[in-house]
């Protein structure tokens, strides 16, 4: 038997610590009947709606409720309110879009969306890119295609590289390791160092030239400024898609690390596509139209 309280006649808990006693107290009604409300409550949402894990799905519930075909039918409304917009975006010319403010507004915050769900992971949030693993700045108006709205349009649309679209802009540098002789590339090296800053070793710049001259000037031009028809970088500005210094150089030359860009006219429509180009042209480098 538990023990009794002299003045309340309320039963103990029977534990003692250091002499102090517990009282064991009913709980209050209304909690009571609160807690067993809530447990019928949980019950009957288990069995009203999606609940339980099962090995390839949960169970889907009475009524049938599903959070995805909910988000799916907020996706299908918000796309028929701006069925309108979309259409002009898709089919006005793309030089245009900027004389339009409310058509540019609704590109801009468009292609921010686009961009961030498709284009983030590799040119990072900010557009700043990786220039470690050969992801473009798209910040700055050092464009290997050219920087006009048009070029933009027809990268985002066709990918470099890629072998899923016949269209994808394509170029590529040899692995010149397999080609010339080491001392070769140390002094092409020190040539290209040379044309934004200066070279490690200047004593083999006059002949890293002439290396240059017979192996390097058909694509990025004599004076090394590049060729955009070719995809071919600009090598006087100081600015490389896989980081400057000797070692990075060298390392371009000898094994020529060549990106891949998909083509994203099987994942997005024009009016996306366009959206998003309007967006990285409108990013600080965009360059006009010729």
């Amino acid at each position: 038997m538990s023990k009794q309280d002299n003045k309340n006649d309320v039963p103990t808990t029977g534990h003692s610590w250091d002499g102090i006693e517990e009282f064991d107290n009913p709980m209050p009604r209304w909690w009571l009947w609160t807690f067993y409300a809530c447990i019928v409550w949980a019950i009957g949402y288990t069995i009203a709606y999606p609940a339980w894990p099962m090995i390839k799905s949960a169970t889907p519930g009475l009524l049938g409720f599903s959070t995805r075909a909910q988000v799916e039918t907020q996706i299908s409304d918000a796309e028929l309110a701006n069925a309108v917009i979309n259409d002009q975006l898709a089919t006005v010319e793309l030089t245009e879009i900027s004389a339009d403010p409310e058509l540019l507004g609704y590109a801009k915050n468009k292609g921010a969306a686009v961009f961030r769900t498709w284009c983030a992971q590799c040119h990072g949030s900010g557009a700043a890119g990786v220039q470690a693993n050969g992801y473009p700045n798209l910040l700055d108006n050092d464009w290997l295609w050219g920087g006009a709205i048009d070029d933009i349009h027809t990268t985002i649309t066709h990918g470099i590289r890629n072998t899923a679209d016949e269209d994808a802009r394509f170029s590529q540098m040899p692995a010149f390791g397999e080609i010339l002789e080491p001392t070769d590339i140390h002094a092409v090296a020190n040539y290209v160092m040379s044309l934004s800053g200066e070279a490690q070793d200047s004593s083999v710049v006059e002949a890293g030239a002439t290396v240059f001259m017979d192996n390097c000037s058909a694509c990025h031009a004599e004076d090394g400024t590049g060729d955009r028809f070719q995809g071919a970088p600009n090598l006087t500005d100081a600015i490389w898609l896989y980081g400057n210094g000797y070692d990075n150089i060298v390392k371009q030359i000898s094994v020529a690390r060549n990106g891949v860009m998909p083509n994203w006219n099987t994942r997005l429509d024009e009016a996306e596509i366009r959206a998003v180009a309007t967006y990285v042209h409108s990013l600080g480098g965009g360059e006009a139209t010729e």
